[in-house]
């Protein structure tokens, strides 16, 4: 039998090729002719190149008396022979699709200048040492680097053009900087450094020690697993962490130096499963130790223990559905949390009776988001979100409200206690400003520029607006959008629509060197604001998340639907992108609507919702609490109006799209992209391609782990596949 690897390195189009963009009607004309024999092939371009083929085998499950066909489930094999020659044949012919061309090349180029710039990281001291990461202009990926300590009054930051003691370099690790080495805490007494391993972009990480006074490593050793919380004894002999078993859930444990890993005790966890995070950390002045349970992203539990006694722990909050977080100030617990509002308050208790009936109300619940909070000089400074854009409020320390700080418009900004007594240091980034900091005299009011991204973008001539769209049950939301000035609203731009959309998580301004080459370009891009994140609290949340999932595709297809009525841009020229959560929103979205959308970047996605339980290997169980969990009907009833894999239907003009993913990846099971691009390939009658990028060592952590030229190849073929779909071409002159 011939391998799909030759099938596809053997053929005749096999050198890579460029094809221009052309209108869907104009695609469906064409085949249409084709196939009808009136029109030869040269006549028409494209069409695409045939993909690889791919074999069916078709299993059947049937979940609550419905009956699923699944021809492509022998993809799931990662190791197969059969599966890697089909990986291979898929880069092939992504790399034939996308091919190679001056627009390419442009901006490969172009992502360098962004992404190839050197960096330094802070100095951590340690003993006669100061030990940084710093990543030098052309070098693939960040050594570890030490150098005697300095004086106070001459020190000066490490510079690139320095010469200092390598301490810890990834290429000993590989030699192609495929695996990401991390700093961990060192020892009370300074002796022992902790280091992290971590292969390509996989989510597990491996645990070793150096003991800084033989420049060894010590023979004790955590494998590679899902770890997190870990510090040290107070006599440096041994530490607590925490292991998280993907069937049995988390565990906090305790390790001696010089003991078996495997004989680690448990100290806490046992009864919670593996939809669970749990956490461990002292208080400063070592006189409490506090304990935590989220449950996914549903709700979280605290406890808290005298660390002198170390009594049985007493619940601070047990079994509510709400977030808590809490955090230790001067013998007070201070506990930000949405239990009873929605927009989140802030709360004190005293440690000794933590009883949430004794709580006293701080900060209460706005009218905006109150995300975070820090203290300098006495007062409150608290972060708000404000219709997807940071505010930051001043309070008394009894809550008085004392004024507010001006900030930039449609930014996310952070605040934090200066390096001079009565400043404040505020740093601030928006969609087309990458970051800067100024110090904040806050007698004066003035303001000090300190710092500034050195990023080779001119934000003259560009502009970022806020819309507003209204999804199909009348709910409304902001829609960012972003282009150069002068844009005529005919619907004829290339325009990009990102979102997420989950989790809980707030998809807030920041700077992207992808947005930007895409708008130094002349492109439109655009971020919806969709339910199931926290940019309006946790209703806005939970209207996204488990049965009302649905509303966040139904958002997402207004936000398009507005772009497009507003005269941005029109079905052909409208692309859509995300990644994870954001990569199972664009697929839902086409299998959804595949004819408002001309082409579809997927990286990295959840996409096959019914059986997504069952990938336990490489799945992230506590997502369970924020998709769902198809074993319940309610939630089956939900998923099965979106999960792309079931979704798509032969015979269909899907959207040209592009899915990415690694072996690695064992945050979102790789396996879901190798089976939904099968299926796309067999089903889709509109002629565009579905093509497949896969790295054998990419994963969701650590960039993808990828080294930065290939990161820089990332996106320049996502950007390109793109641009050639939508028609947008570099420009004579970049920056």
């Amino acid at each position: 039998m011939t391998s799909p690897l030759f099938r596809v390195l053997g053929s005749a189009w096999a050198l890579p090729v460029v094809t221009p963009y052309l209108p869907r009607t104009t695609m469906r004309l064409c085949l249409s002719l084709l196939s009808a024999g009136l029109l030869g092939l040269a006549a028409c371009a494209p069409p695409y190149p045939e993909p690889p083929d791919t074999r069916i085998e078709t299993v059947y499950d049937t979940l609550h008396g419905v009956v699923f066909a699944d021809d492509y489930r022998w993809l799931e094999d990662q190791a197969a022979t059969e599966t890697r020659e089909w990986i291979a044949a898929q880069n092939a012919y992504a790399e034939v699709v996308v091919g190679s061309s001056a627009l390419r090349d442009s901006l490969r180029g172009r992502l360098a200048r962004f992404m190839d710039r050197e960096d330094v990281g802070s100095t951590r001291e340690v003993g006669d040492w100061e030990y940084f990461t710093m990543r030098r202009e052309g070098e693939e990926m960040g050594r570890i680097y030490r150098r005697p300590a300095q004086d106070d009054e001459t020190e000066e930051e490490p510079s690139p053009d320095g010469d200092y003691d390598v301490f810890l370099d990834p290429a000993d690790f590989h030699p192609e900087y495929r695996v990401p080495v991390s700093l961990g805490d060192v020892s009370p007494d300074e002796r022992y450094m902790m280091y992290t391993v971590r292969q390509g972009g996989a989510d597990e990480i491996e645990l070793r020690i150096r003991d800084l006074e033989t420049g060894q490593d010590l023979p004790d050793r955590l494998p590679s697993a899902l770890y997190g919380g870990i510090d040290w004894d107070d006599d440096s002999q041994g530490f607590t962490y925490v292991h998280r078993d993907r069937y049995i859930g988390p565990r906090l444990r305790h390790h001696a130096l010089g003991s078996d890993v495997a004989e680690d005790p448990v100290l806490w966890g046992d009864g919670y499963g593996p939809e669970v995070f749990i956490g461990r950390n002292e208080t400063p002045d070592g006189r409490w130790i506090l304990y935590n349970a989220n449950h996914g992203w549903a709700r979280a539990d605290w406890f808290i223990q005298d660390a002198r006694s170390r009594g049985p722990l007493r619940p601070i909050v047990e079994g509510v559905a709400a977030h808590f977080q809490v955090r230790y100030r001067e013998g007070d617990l201070l506990i930000l949390t949405d239990w009873n509002a929605s927009n989140y308050r802030l709360m004190v208790a005293d440690p000794a009776d933590p009883d949430p009936e004794h709580w006293e109300e701080r900060l209460p619940e706005g009218e905006d988001v109150l995300q975070s909070y820090t203290f300098v000089d006495g007062r409150i400074y608290a972060t708000y979100l404000h219709d997807v854009a940071d505010r930051i409020r001043v309070f008394e320390m009894d809550g008085t409200p004392a004024g507010e700080i001006d900030v930039p418009d449609h930014s996310s900004v952070r605040v934090s206690r200066g390096e001079e007594e009565g400043s404040l240091e505020l740093t601030s980034t928006g969609y087309l400003q990458p970051s800067r900091t100024w110090a904040l005299d806050l007698e004066t009011g003035e303001r000090t520029l300190t710092d500034s991204a050195d990023v080779p973008f001119d934000t003259a001539g560009m502009v970022v607006r806020q819309l507003w769209f209204t999804s199909a049950d009348g709910t409304r939301a902001p829609l960012y959008v972003m282009h150069r000035e002068g844009i005529e609203l005919d619907g004829s731009h290339p325009t990009i629509l990102g979102g997420y959309g989950g989790f809980n998580v707030s998809l807030k301004p920041g700077f992207s060197t992808t947005r930007a080459t895409w708008v130094e370009m002349g492109g439109v891009w655009a971020v919806a604001t969709l339910r199931g994140g926290s940019e309006f609290g946790e209703d806005w949340h939970r209207g996204g998340m488990l049965e009302n999932k649905p509303n966040v595709f139904a958002d997402f297809i207004a936000a398009a639907e507005h772009l497009i009525a507003e005269g941005y841009t029109s079905p052909d020229r409208l692309g859509i992108s995300g990644g994870s959560n954001g990569g199972l929103l664009v697929a839902s979205a086409m299998t959804l609507r595949p004819d408002l959308f001309r082409a579809v970047l997927c990286t990295y996605p959840d996409l096959d919702m019914i059986r997504f339980w069952s990938f336990q290997d490489a799945n992230n169980m506590p997502a369970l609490l924020e998709y769902g969990d198809a074993r319940i009907p309610e939630h089956f009833e939900a998923m099965q109006t979106y999960s792309p894999y079931q979704a798509v239907t032969d015979g269909v003009e899907y959207p040209a799209i592009m899915l990415t993913t690694g072996d690695l990846d064992t945050r979102v099971p790789p396996l879901q992209a190798r089976k939904l691009t099968a299926r796309l390939q067999a089903a889709s009658a509109s002629g565009l391609p579905v093509v497949l990028w896969y790295d054998e060592m990419g994963g969701h952590a650590a960039g993808r782990g990828r080294p930065t030229s290939l990161r820089i190849e990332d996106s320049a073929r996502e950007l390109a596949f793109m641009a050639q779909q939508l028609g947008l071409s570099m420009p004579s002159q970049t920056p």
